[in-house]
């Protein structure tokens, strides 16, 4: 587990040693259909950048805003930090109960003109807030006011692990996430937004996956980054192996109800889209997520946004005609396979990623035991040779 002793904040290559050395879904074996980009990551659509802040404190009781503390921020940037401009994007809902905030502005003008922040959800607040002000020191207060005034932050709940009441989430380290968003590896499992979070019964998280079309579908690229904290353990499969009952001793010491919880999805691409076909994206994330046994559920906050990168500096534009281009519908359905199939593969390494943690008053969830998982998918004859795709070593 990792260290709960003072305030530790993970600012990317502090835990580079340790997520270095263990292994993703696809390297141990398990199967999943599609090519994955160089860094089956969000990263691989290029300009996408990730930045975590991972804080981990205290041990024991709760004291309302003194800890425990395990919470965090997660930033995506979808073209990068030196850009001020639009992609064109859109979102769906599986599941309602969850806050999305600018997402009122992003249904009206098809276009995302803010990073994404994740974190959980009493920080909605203080983290929206940060957004403004950074970009605010960034521009002078020069921007559009529907890119600057109504970002996108989005959330799912960590109180059964963390003092969510505590409000331990500060504007410095919604700062951080986005001033340290790189591209490359992303960091999965107990990281950032993503640090108390729960998917299945175990340790959830943030995890991550890409696809890319072969050249004679465009040869587009397809990013998925989850913050997964949701789903039922009698509903959990991995490759198709049915997980429900596989590991009766390893259940969180007195659980949030079985089903509640959330998931975010944020899915990037490079294919010209336009937002209308970025929905249609947004809702295959769906049917990834019931593959690995989400059902979204009444309590459950399903909130899924889908971007493309094409086109930004026409999508940008304030004057004159912009000149955008767009996929036509009937080549579109490759896309929405490597949405599906990044989104499970993405969900796996989330709880492959995550080590088990202890929280306020003693509260455990365990990580998956990925031994077991593996004897079993074995003798499911679901395993095979193991991939060599690059660990994760950044953010």
């Amino acid at each position: 587990m990792l260290p709960r002793a003072a305030i530790v904040i993970f600012l990317f290559s502090l835990s580079v040693a340790a997520l270095a050395a263990k292994p993703r879904a696809r390297e141990l074996g398990i199967p999943f259909a599609g090519a994955p980009g160089p860094l089956n990551a969000i990263t691989d659509v290029a300009g996408v950048e990730v930045g975590h802040v991972t804080l981990i404190s205290g041990e024991g009781k709760l004291e309302v805003g003194r800890g425990p503390v395990r919470t965090g921020v997660t930033a995506i940037l979808p073209r990068g930090r030196g850009f001020n401009g639009r992609v064109f994007a859109a979102r769906h809902n599986l599941n309602g109960n969850g806050e999305m905030t600018g997402a009122s502005w992003l249904d009206e003008s098809g276009c995302l003109g803010s990073p994404i922040l994740l974190t959980n959800t009493h920080s909605v607040g203080v983290v929206r807030d940060a957004v403004i002000a950074w970009f605010n020191r960034r521009t002078n207060g020069k921007g559009y006011s529907g890119d600057i005034s109504l970002p996108v932050v989005a959330e799912t709940w960590d109180g059964f692990l963390n003092d969510i009441d505590g409000f331990h989430v500060k504007p410095e380290h919604a700062f951080a996430a986005l001033d340290g968003a790189r591209g490359g590896p992303v960091a999965e499992g107990n990281v950032g937004g993503g640090t108390g979070m729960i998917a299945h019964g175990f340790k959830g998280g943030i995890g991550t996956a890409s696809r890319v079309l072969p050249l004679e579908e465009g040869g587009y690229t397809v990013g998925v980054l989850v913050q997964a904290n949701y789903g039922r353990r009698g509903n959990l499969h991995i490759a198709g192996v049915p997980l429900g009952d596989a590991f009766p001793d390893l259940m969180p010491t007195r659980g949030p109800s079985d089903g509640q919880g959330s998931i975010v999805i944020i899915i990037a691409t490079d294919a010209p889209l336009l937002p209308h076909q970025l929905r249609r994206v947004a809702q295959r994330a769906a049917l990834g997520v019931a593959i690995v046994g989400g059902r979204g559920e009444n309590s459950s906050g399903d909130l899924f946004l889908a971007f493309s990168t094409a086109d930004a500096d026409e999508v940008s534009k304030n004057e004159g005609l912009a000149q955008v281009h767009s996929l036509p519908n009937d080549r579109i359905n490759p896309l929405f396979n490597a949405t599906v199939n990044a989104t499970e593969e993405a969900i796996v390494n989330a709880l492959v990623a995550a080590e088990t943690m202890t929280g306020i008053n003693g509260n455990v969830v365990p990580a998956l035991p990925v031994d077991r998982l593996l004897e079993i998918l074995k003798k499911h004859d679901r395993l095979q040779p193991p991939a060599r795709v690059p660990v994760r070593t950044g953010n």
